[in-house]
């Protein structure tokens, strides 16, 4: 779907589950977001325990992880589909929503990783993912409100409190 640059929210985008069904971003709006390109080959895939526990900790106060899986780096995401969440919910038991693998660089990026990195799509910063697990925080309005680079901890106190002062 496409955005203007005057929009700077992520609620008009469609994205697509792990089954290829189409999934609205306008259902996230209301709530904070965490939006993470994952990979279940990665040095950083222990994050997904972190992620679970960030999760866990905040999702009652309207706090929701998209997690979008990603081959973009190192060929670290060789999985595909249902595989994915068969491979999260094994070794890290994640419950947060897992979408459809995308690419999040180069020219087949998605677009909502293209609104995600870009300043003069998003209003707030240019930031593109250099490898898994970069995050990007959302505020209830779908606007972009920071950014973690994949060594950044999801259960790191810089996260937790960026998180708290959105909810």
């Amino acid at each position: 779907m496409q955005t203007t640059s005057a929009t700077k929210s992520i609620h008009q985008f469609s994205v697509k589950n792990l089954k290829g069904e189409p999934v609205s971003l306008a259902d996230y709006e209301g709530k904070v977001l965490l939006i993470v390109n994952t990979a279940s080959r990665c040095g950083f895939t222990p994050q997904l325990k972190q992620m679970e526990e960030l999760y866990q900790a905040y999702k009652d106060r309207g706090f929701e992880i998209l997690a979008f899986p990603s081959n973009n780096f190192g060929a670290q995401e060789p999985l595909e589909g249902e595989a994915i969440q068969e491979f999260c919910d094994l070794n890290f038991r994640t419950t947060f929503p897992l979408f459809d693998k995308v690419h999040v660089k180069g020219p087949e990026v998605s677009e909502l990783f293209a609104f995600l990195a870009d300043k003069s799509r998003n209003g707030k910063t240019s930031s593109r993912p250099r490898w898994n697990f970069h995050k990007y925080l959302i505020d209830k309005d779908g606007r972009v409100a920071d950014f973690f680079y994949s060594f950044t901890k999801p259960t790191a106190g810089r996260v937790k409190k960026a998180i708290e002062g959105l909810l």
